[in-house]
């Protein structure tokens, strides 16, 4: 009965949703109506990133529940979990201080390039091929190829598409650009990591040029990659960075963050230049401070290297054609996009939750909350090599 009611009133996004029922979560698995449990390997797209109902983050929302929940628009009131996050976030960022909460991605994104234009007075944007950052028709506008666009133009005008990794073409960042927007590590065109020469000469042509440098990392940020944010390791800093999914640790939260003088041209000409109702719940951000807290404290950023280097010694099979990574963030490379779509049916068969990249649909995700244990790795593998022996 829930089933035939959830596909006749709850909107779909695809001809053929997966339609688990899911009705408890522990840990990293799912479990169904029926009794049957899944590993979940991707970490619900990369929120769970702490896992399930992680015992200190769900202490953390229990207690602010406790104590009050929406208030006042975004801004106006101080809410410790607010300050309290903003505030340790802001410790471990360089230089970037002023922190402005949102409730996705996506509303980062847009945030974000509404902050470059008001700070530079300029209207155009540079994004990379094969690149997501959301949905919505600003940071749909940033998108290309236009496979899921094109039904929606016309969107933003003034948006220049470059290569990842092509030096050539950073000659299109010019006068008129207000920011150029990259991740940091593309990862729905299947996982593909910066040269560090490119950054640096990326950085450069900003500095250069004017033009503020955007860094999405909404899936590369939070411990994914073994380092707190992905940038760290390549010697940069952005004027923006965006943060979302495992931000919340499994609640609704996203940030643009910036450095105070930046953000501050948002309060005035016009006065409140961006605004939200439910951006920054104090519920969300009671979250997202428990789940960094835990992070800094738990060595589960130091487990990551040997978890990837695990995956990728188990993970062995004449199908597989390559596996790319970035901590605890792989794309294991098919070839053929209906055997990614027939592992993925025969994984959630044998208890398995994975999936593909939107640019990339010849590549298997796996992209598990960092507390996935030795064990729960081992299966994970061996019902993926079962699939490809299949």
């Amino acid at each position: 009965m829930l089933r035939q009611l959830f596909f006749r009133h709850v909107a779909q996004t695809s001809p053929a949703p997966l339609a688990l029922e899911i009705v408890r979560a522990e840990g990293c698995w799912l479990y169904d109506s029926g009794g049957k449990k899944y590993l979940d390997l991707i970490a619900g797209i990369g929120p769970s990133v702490l896992g399930h109902r992680h015992p200190k983050v769900q202490a953390a929302v229990q207690e602010q529940l406790n104590a009050y929940w929406h208030t006042l628009v975004y801004g106006e009131f101080v809410l410790s979990p607010q300050v309290r996050f903003a505030t340790l976030l802001s410790e471990h960022l360089p230089g970037l201080d002023s922190v402005y909460f949102v409730n996705s991605g996506a509303e980062a994104a847009e945030g974000a390039m509404k902050l470059a234009k008001r700070f530079t007075g300029r209207p155009d944007f540079v994004s990379c091929r094969n690149a997501y950052h959301g949905s919505t028709q600003g940071a749909a506008s940033l998108m290309s190829p236009t496979d899921f666009t094109l039904a929606f133009q016309p969107l933003l005008p003034g948006i220049r598409h470059i290569d990842f990794n092509s030096e050539a073409d950073l000659k299109k960042i010019d006068r008129h650009t207000a920011a150029v927007v990259v991740e940091t590590i593309q990862g729905e065109a299947g996982l593909i990591t910066p040269d560090p020469e490119w950054l640096h000469a990326l950085r450069g042509r900003c500095d250069e040029t004017g033009a503020l440098l955007i860094l999405d990392e909404i899936q590369a940020g939070i411990g994914r990659t073994g380092h707190l944010f992905a940038f760290e390791q390549y010697g940069i800093v952005p004027e923006i960075l965006l943060l979302a999914k495992g931000f919340g640790g499994g609640m609704p939260l996203g940030a643009f963050i910036a450095r105070r003088e930046i953000m501050q041209t948002l309060t005035q000409d016009p006065v409140l230049g961006h605004i939200t109702t439910f951006g920054g719940h104090p519920v969300c951000t009671a979250a997202g401070l428990a789940t960094l807290e835990v992070l800094l404290d738990g060595g589960l950023m130091a487990q990551v290297p040997e978890k990837e280097a695990l995956f990728k010694k188990l993970l062995v099979h004449p199908a597989i054609r390559e596996i790319r990574s970035a901590g605890l963030w792989l794309a294991v490379d098919l070839g053929d996009a209906l055997k990614v779509q027939a592992v993925i049916r025969y994984c959630i068969a044998h208890g398995v939750i994975t999936d593909w990249f939107l640019f990339n649909d010849r590549s298997l995700r796996i992209a598990p909350p960092l507390t996935i244990s030795e064990e729960e790795i081992n299966f994970a593998c061996h019902v993926i090599l079962s699939a490809l022996q299949q």
